[in-house]
């Protein structure tokens, strides 16, 4: 690592190490940033994030099942944090394997990818889960990372366990964290940052210092990187005091992924945090935005699917309330989760197919159905 480009306002300090040549790591210090407070400038952005903040948490509410947009922007924040990683799905690939991980071709080489960005929502479901009864805290941190490993590259990493050797990021270790015998304390360090805060610290900033503190301890010898951004979506839930995880910043992030990256590291080298909160607070209301808008597409959507059943019934309404969550299906996946019989759940998907709603997917079998409309409004870029 080059510690030249490291300056006298790097919140941290530079540690000789060996690796096994002799090289240079960085140790952060303990947050809060001892030097900094938020400059004036960022205020009216502070400002407009909460604001759109406020108004998704409180569209999310209106819908009469939150996990319709809840689920779609679990799956999109899965796809995008793995897209940063190197790890390209497709939407269709991703809702394919989680109507039936067991049902893949043998030997298909894509079925590990799918599998990875499959245990991102998986983990990012569990950390929700964990929240009903424990605190942002290093146990809930380490169950996400041993779901999101679960049986794919890196297994063999040391799963929810935090590292016990020294890792290098980048090409040629362009950046080193600590070394492993420093990631069990400043892990603790942060757990306690997290839950005793001070109270001058505005929430949603403290969830932009802990993604960056996260990423520079890098706990864990694999997947720190989709823990971090599925962390800072939780952290966002929690500190801010939403009825449900609404705000994934990782397409933004995808998005801008040379920005992402970079301001990370000039936090570190050069005590940039002004451009790194300001990053993250575009990011915070660009997301904000864009949420709200596939929210409200949601219910308009729901509204016309409803209204091209003549003559619906329960079993009808709940069928189209599912493709939200689950815009492709099959017949045994619709005879499931009905609880009704094979013949009786091809005919419920012969009458959404010819309303329109469903279509079946080219060179697919067993066969599937698509609900397209769904699709695009989850998954499409944004216009925002």
């Amino acid at each position: 690592m080059d510690i030249a480009r490291f300056s006298a306002a790097s919140p941290g300090q530079t540690i000789e190490i060996r690796t096994p040549a002799r090289d240079w790591a960085f140790l952060p210090d303990a947050l809060p940033p001892c030097d900094w407070r938020i400059p004036e400038h960022l205020w009216p952005l502070i400002a407009d994030a909460r604001e759109a903040l406020g108004t998704l948490n409180g569209i999310g509410q209106t819908l009469p099942d939150p996990t319709l947009l809840v689920r779609p922007l679990q799956n999109r924040e899965s796809l995008a944090s793995s897209s940063i990683e190197g790890t390209f799905v497709t939407p269709e690939q991703l809702l394919l394997y989680q109507l039936d991980p067991e049902d893949q071709p043998p030997g298909n080489h894509q079925a590990a990818d799918w599998q990875e960005v499959a245990n991102y929502t998986a983990a990012l479901q569990q950390g929700v889960q964990l929240l009903v009864d424990l605190p942002i805290c290093n146990r809930v941190i380490r169950q996400m990372h041993r779901v999101l490993m679960q049986g794919v590259r890196g297994f063999s990493k040391s799963p929810g366990e935090f590292r016990k050797r020294q890792v290098l990021i980048g090409s040629q270790g362009r950046f080193i964290p600590p070394p492993a015998e420093h990631v069990e304390p400043l892990m603790s360090d942060l757990e306690h940052y997290v839950n005793l805060k001070p109270s001058s610290t505005e929430p949603l900033i403290a969830c932009f210092l802990v993604h960056y503190q996260f990423e520079t301890i890098y706990p864990f010898e694999d997947g720190n990187g989709r823990v971090g951004r599925a962390l800072l979506a939780l952290m966002i839930y929690k500190l801010l005091g939403h009825s449900h995880p609404w705000l994934y910043l990782s397409p933004y992030f995808e998005e801008y992924r040379d920005e992402y990256m970079r301001y990370l590291f000039e936090v570190s080298s050069q005590g940039a945090w002004n451009q790194w909160i300001e990053f993250c607070l575009r990011g915070t209301i660009h997301q904000a935005h864009d949420a709200r808008q596939r929210c409200l597409q949601f219910n308009q959507l729901r509204k016309t699917f409803h209204s091209r059943i003549s003559a619906p019934t329960a079993r009808s309404y709940r069928l189209i309330e599912s493709l939200f969550s689950e815009p492709i299906v099959t017949i045994p996946s619709v005879a499931r989760k009905l609880g009704i019989a094979y013949h009786t759940a091809q005919e419920d998907i012969k009458r959404l197919v010819n309303a329109g709603i469903l279509a079946p997917l080219e060179h697919r079998r067993p066969k599937a159905f698509s609900a397209q409309a769904v699709i695009d409004v989850a998954y499409r870029s944004s216009d925002v």
